[in-house]
Protein backbone atom coordinates (compact mmCIF):
# COMPACT_ATOMS: atom_id res chain seq x y z
CA UNK A 1 0.00 0.00 0.00
CA UNK A 2 3.01 2.15 -0.61
CA UNK A 3 1.74 5.73 -2.08
CA UNK A 4 3.46 7.16 -5.49
CA UNK A 5 7.26 8.36 -5.58
CA UNK A 6 6.10 12.00 -6.37
CA UNK A 7 5.76 15.65 -5.36
CA UNK A 8 2.46 16.06 -3.94
CA UNK A 9 0.47 19.28 -4.38
CA UNK A 10 -0.05 21.41 -1.74
CA UNK A 11 -2.46 20.10 0.57
CA UNK A 12 -5.33 22.87 1.93
CA UNK A 13 -5.94 20.73 5.29
CA UNK A 14 -2.00 21.72 6.12
CA UNK A 15 -2.65 24.73 5.59
CA UNK A 16 -6.18 25.11 7.71
CA UNK A 17 -4.06 23.32 10.12
CA UNK A 18 -1.37 26.15 10.09
CA UNK A 19 -3.63 28.68 10.07
CA UNK A 20 -5.48 26.87 12.90
CA UNK A 21 -2.11 27.08 15.12
CA UNK A 22 -1.64 31.17 13.89
CA UNK A 23 -5.01 31.70 15.49
CA UNK A 24 -3.73 30.26 18.52
CA UNK A 25 -0.41 31.96 18.38
CA UNK A 26 -2.19 35.54 18.19
CA UNK A 27 -4.14 34.70 20.94
CA UNK A 28 -1.66 34.01 23.20
CA UNK A 29 0.75 37.04 22.19
CA UNK A 30 -2.48 39.48 22.38
CA UNK A 31 -2.79 37.99 26.17
CA UNK A 32 1.23 38.08 26.40
CA UNK A 33 1.01 41.87 25.40
CA UNK A 34 -2.41 42.67 27.69
CA UNK A 35 0.09 41.09 30.92
CA UNK A 36 3.05 43.29 29.43
CA UNK A 37 1.04 46.54 29.87
CA UNK A 38 -0.40 45.78 32.98
CA UNK A 39 -4.16 44.71 32.12
CA UNK A 40 -3.39 41.01 33.01
CA UNK A 41 -2.08 39.92 36.31
CA UNK A 42 1.45 39.03 36.53
CA UNK A 43 1.85 35.44 35.59
CA UNK A 44 -1.28 34.83 33.90
CA UNK A 45 0.27 33.23 30.11
CA UNK A 46 2.62 31.26 31.82
CA UNK A 47 0.36 29.05 33.93
CA UNK A 48 -2.71 27.44 33.28
CA UNK A 49 -4.29 27.43 30.11
CA UNK A 50 -2.57 29.51 28.66
CA UNK A 51 0.81 27.26 29.39
CA UNK A 52 -1.11 24.84 28.16
CA UNK A 53 -1.94 27.03 24.66
CA UNK A 54 1.69 28.21 24.17
CA UNK A 55 2.91 24.33 24.14
CA UNK A 56 0.38 22.95 21.89
CA UNK A 57 0.93 26.16 19.46
CA UNK A 58 4.91 26.15 19.61
CA UNK A 59 4.20 21.96 18.74
CA UNK A 60 2.13 22.25 16.13
CA UNK A 61 4.30 24.93 14.16
CA UNK A 62 7.23 22.55 14.39
CA UNK A 63 5.36 19.36 13.58
CA UNK A 64 3.55 20.69 10.24
CA UNK A 65 6.92 21.90 9.26
CA UNK A 66 8.31 17.97 9.68
CA UNK A 67 5.17 17.60 7.64
CA UNK A 68 6.06 19.89 5.23
CA UNK A 69 9.78 18.80 4.91
CA UNK A 70 8.27 15.23 4.31
CA UNK A 71 5.59 15.65 1.85
CA UNK A 72 7.81 18.79 -0.27
CA UNK A 73 11.30 16.36 -0.44
CA UNK A 74 10.30 12.67 0.98
CA UNK A 75 9.79 11.43 -2.79
CA UNK A 76 13.30 13.56 -4.00
CA UNK A 77 15.07 16.16 -2.24
CA UNK A 78 15.73 19.24 -4.50
CA UNK A 79 18.56 20.59 -3.27
CA UNK A 80 17.70 24.43 -4.47
CA UNK A 81 14.23 24.65 -2.66
CA UNK A 82 15.76 22.91 0.29
CA UNK A 83 18.39 25.88 0.56
CA UNK A 84 15.95 28.83 -0.25
CA UNK A 85 13.97 27.50 2.47
CA UNK A 86 16.25 26.91 5.08
CA UNK A 87 18.02 30.95 3.92
CA UNK A 88 14.48 31.80 4.60
CA UNK A 89 13.62 30.47 8.01
CA UNK A 90 16.91 31.37 8.59
CA UNK A 91 17.14 34.89 7.98
CA UNK A 92 13.30 35.31 9.72
CA UNK A 93 14.54 33.84 12.88
CA UNK A 94 17.61 36.13 12.85
CA UNK A 95 15.40 39.37 12.78
CA UNK A 96 13.46 37.87 15.42
CA UNK A 97 16.91 37.38 17.52
CA UNK A 98 17.60 41.30 16.57
CA UNK A 99 14.32 42.92 16.76
CA UNK A 100 13.91 41.28 20.45
CA UNK A 101 17.69 42.40 21.45
CA UNK A 102 16.61 45.45 21.06
CA UNK A 103 13.48 45.57 23.34
CA UNK A 104 14.26 42.66 25.81
CA UNK A 105 18.35 42.87 25.58
CA UNK A 106 18.44 40.69 29.04
CA UNK A 107 16.17 37.87 27.33
CA UNK A 108 16.13 37.66 23.39
CA UNK A 109 15.38 35.00 21.43
CA UNK A 110 18.83 33.47 21.02
CA UNK A 111 16.92 29.99 20.15
CA UNK A 112 12.90 30.17 19.16
CA UNK A 113 10.71 28.44 17.59
CA UNK A 114 11.76 29.11 14.04
CA UNK A 115 15.63 28.38 15.01
CA UNK A 116 14.18 24.84 16.13
CA UNK A 117 12.27 24.51 12.45
CA UNK A 118 15.82 25.41 10.81
CA UNK A 119 18.00 23.08 12.95
CA UNK A 120 15.31 20.45 13.35
CA UNK A 121 15.16 20.51 9.34
CA UNK A 122 18.71 19.98 8.65
CA UNK A 123 18.24 16.68 10.82
CA UNK A 124 15.22 16.03 9.05
CA UNK A 125 16.90 15.79 5.69
CA UNK A 126 19.25 13.34 7.04
CA UNK A 127 15.78 11.55 7.40
CA UNK A 128 13.47 11.85 4.51
CA UNK A 129 14.09 8.38 3.10
CA UNK A 130 14.24 6.43 5.93
CA UNK A 131 10.64 4.54 6.80
CA UNK A 132 8.31 6.61 9.33
CA UNK A 133 8.63 4.33 11.94
CA UNK A 134 12.68 5.68 12.10
CA UNK A 135 11.60 9.34 13.13
CA UNK A 136 9.07 7.67 15.43
CA UNK A 137 11.40 6.39 17.68
CA UNK A 138 13.88 9.24 17.53
CA UNK A 139 10.58 11.99 18.44
CA UNK A 140 9.96 8.95 21.21
CA UNK A 141 13.79 9.05 22.40
CA UNK A 142 14.56 12.84 21.44
CA UNK A 143 11.05 13.50 24.00
CA UNK A 144 12.34 11.35 26.70
CA UNK A 145 16.09 11.90 26.53
CA UNK A 146 17.12 12.97 30.10
CA UNK A 147 17.32 17.12 31.01
CA UNK A 148 19.37 18.21 31.57
CA UNK A 149 22.13 15.68 30.33
CA UNK A 150 26.21 15.99 32.22
CA UNK A 151 27.33 18.07 29.43
CA UNK A 152 29.14 21.77 30.29
CA UNK A 153 26.76 24.64 31.06
CA UNK A 154 28.10 26.72 28.28
CA UNK A 155 26.05 29.87 27.33
CA UNK A 156 26.86 28.44 23.45
CA UNK A 157 25.36 24.87 24.06
CA UNK A 158 21.74 26.41 25.63
CA UNK A 159 20.25 25.85 21.96
CA UNK A 160 20.30 22.19 22.55
CA UNK A 161 18.17 22.40 25.97
CA UNK A 162 20.61 20.04 27.88
CA UNK A 163 22.09 22.32 29.79
CA UNK A 164 20.81 23.24 33.73
CA UNK A 165 20.78 26.56 33.36
CA UNK A 166 19.73 28.00 30.23
CA UNK A 167 19.90 32.01 29.37
CA UNK A 168 16.54 33.50 29.73
CA UNK A 169 14.40 34.86 26.92
CA UNK A 170 11.23 35.73 25.67
CA UNK A 171 11.30 32.56 23.80
CA UNK A 172 12.89 29.51 24.21
CA UNK A 173 12.11 26.51 21.89
CA UNK A 174 15.56 24.31 22.22
CA UNK A 175 16.03 21.09 20.21
CA UNK A 176 15.63 18.78 23.00
CA UNK A 177 12.44 18.29 23.27
CA UNK A 178 10.92 20.74 20.78
CA UNK A 179 12.79 18.85 17.92
CA UNK A 180 10.72 15.38 19.19
CA UNK A 181 7.35 17.53 17.72
CA UNK A 182 9.47 17.95 14.21
CA UNK A 183 10.27 14.31 13.67
CA UNK A 184 6.29 13.12 15.00
CA UNK A 185 4.78 15.42 11.52
CA UNK A 186 7.58 13.74 9.66
CA UNK A 187 6.57 10.16 10.63
CA UNK A 188 3.04 10.99 10.47
CA UNK A 189 3.26 13.02 6.88
CA UNK A 190 5.54 9.52 5.62
CA UNK A 191 2.78 7.47 7.02
CA UNK A 192 0.43 9.35 5.16
CA UNK A 193 2.15 8.96 1.78
CA UNK A 194 2.44 5.37 2.70
CA UNK A 195 -1.52 5.10 2.81
CA UNK A 196 -2.37 7.34 0.43
CA UNK A 197 -3.91 10.21 2.41
CA UNK A 198 -2.46 13.22 0.57
CA UNK A 199 -3.53 11.93 -2.20
CA UNK A 200 -7.42 11.43 -0.83
CA UNK A 201 -6.98 15.29 1.10
CA UNK A 202 -5.29 16.62 -2.42
CA UNK A 203 -8.41 18.06 -4.02
CA UNK A 204 -9.38 21.37 -5.01
CA UNK A 205 -10.82 23.15 -2.23
CA UNK A 206 -13.46 25.46 -2.23
CA UNK A 207 -13.58 29.05 -1.58
CA UNK A 208 -14.24 29.12 1.87
CA UNK A 209 -11.42 27.16 2.32
CA UNK A 210 -8.93 28.72 0.24
CA UNK A 211 -10.00 31.82 2.48
CA UNK A 212 -9.32 30.09 5.84
CA UNK A 213 -5.90 28.36 4.18
CA UNK A 214 -4.65 31.76 3.38
CA UNK A 215 -3.15 32.32 6.55
CA UNK A 216 -1.48 29.03 6.70
CA UNK A 217 0.00 29.41 2.90
CA UNK A 218 1.44 32.42 4.52
CA UNK A 219 2.43 31.86 7.73
CA UNK A 220 5.96 33.19 7.76
CA UNK A 221 4.98 36.98 7.24
CA UNK A 222 2.37 36.90 9.71
CA UNK A 223 4.87 35.44 12.04
CA UNK A 224 6.70 38.15 11.63
CA UNK A 225 4.68 41.29 11.58
CA UNK A 226 1.65 40.00 13.84
CA UNK A 227 3.43 40.74 17.55
CA UNK A 228 4.83 44.48 16.64
CA UNK A 229 0.86 45.24 15.18
CA UNK A 230 -0.45 43.75 18.41
CA UNK A 231 2.17 45.54 20.89
CA UNK A 232 1.37 48.65 19.05
CA UNK A 233 -2.52 48.10 19.16
CA UNK A 234 -2.18 47.68 22.88
CA UNK A 235 -0.22 50.18 23.22
CA UNK A 236 -2.43 52.69 22.02
CA UNK A 237 -5.17 51.27 23.90
CA UNK A 238 -3.41 52.10 26.72
CA UNK A 239 -2.43 55.35 25.84
CA UNK A 240 -6.57 55.90 25.27
CA UNK A 241 -7.65 54.76 28.29
CA UNK A 242 -5.04 56.88 30.35
CA UNK A 243 -5.63 59.67 28.23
Amino acid sequence: MTGPARPLPRIAAIDLARSAALAGMVVFHFSYDLEMFGHLPPGTVVSGGFRVLSVTVAAAFLALAGVSLQLAHGARVRPRAVLRRLLRIAAAAGAVSLGTWAVFPAAFVYFGILHAIAAASLLGLLLLRLPPFVPALLALAVLLAPRPAPIPDLGWLDWTGLTATPRPSVDFEPLFPWAAAFLAGMALAGLGRRYGLWDRLSGSPGRLTRWLAWPGRNSLAIYLIHQPLLIALVWGLTRIGLS
